[in-house]
């Protein structure tokens, strides 16, 4: 009997744990390098993305963090969100030939962006940072390789510049990649959306996430469920000596 309530009591427990990661979304450990969050977006668009930098080091901080954009991939619109305690600067290079935006012909694009803390405002031992920039419109190439220089309070600098190789493992010290994928193109003339895409309410808060939530809490209520029916089967095995004696 104590290992049938063994059995209910991980089978339910497992079921929780599968439908907790469903509802909130519960991950492991970012890796330590620095990242660009999404790791994906469309070309010809607009993204918003955050180059999220953890820190490294048990006893310096991170003071400064510099973004060089690929030359061959240059980006009409760059701007960037204010980071509390930290400055920004940008760099300029002329591109040949020009970048259309909006029916105007560019002929310089940002090529580095620099964000440098001030006073106490580096990222300490144990924690990370994001630093929001918005492009657009992207490229029509198939990723976007950021290299990156992270300047430590101690004057040591972890340099994320390598790319990565097709079929090859990652390298020690990886550059940050935006993957981005073609645009999907409409067909002429339709005017209404396929049947197997889901429509948001009329609200417009639907933003695709019901459907993950919905299919959590279903896994969650299904593990509870199944510790109740341990719980009562192994209290009727109970019940069942008691009456026969």
């Amino acid at each position: 009997m104590t290992r049938f309530r063994r059995t209910a009591t991980a089978a339910a427990a497992l079921a929780f744990t599968a439908a907790a990661t469903a509802v909130f979304g519960f991950a492991g450990p970012a890796s330590a390098h620095v990242t660009v969050n999404p790791k994906e977006a469309t070309q010809g668009g607009y993204a918003r993305l955050a180059f999220r930098v953890p820190n490294e080091s048990d006893t310096a901080s991170t003071t400064k963090l510099e973004v060089v954009l690929p030359e061959n991939a240059p980006v009409g619109s760059v701007s960037t969100m204010p980071v509390p305690g930290w400055t920004v600067t940008t760099e300029k290079r002329k591109v040949d030939p020009p970048i259309e935006v909006h029916g105007s012909q560019l002929t310089e694009a940002i090529s580095k962006i620099t964000w440098t803390a001030a006073g106490d405002a580096g990222v300490k031992p144990g924690q990370f940072q994001e630093f929001p920039v918005s492009l657009g419109p992207l490229p029509q190439v198939d990723s976007m390789v950021f290299k990156t220089l992270q300047t430590y309070s101690d004057g040591n600098i972890s340099r994320w510049i390598d790319e990565p190789a097709p079929g090859a493992e990652e390298p020690d010290h990886p550059a940050p990649v935006l993957t981005l994928a073609a645009a999907t193109a409409t067909p002429a003339g339709s005017t209404a959306p396929s049947a197997a895409v889901a429509l948001p309410d009329d609200d417009g808060d639907d933003d695709g996430n019901g459907l993950a939530v919905g299919l959590g809490v279903a896994g969650l209520v299904a593990g509870l469920a199944g510790l109740v029916l341990g719980g009562l089967a192994f209290a009727r095995t109970r019940r069942e000596p008691a009456a026969k004696a």
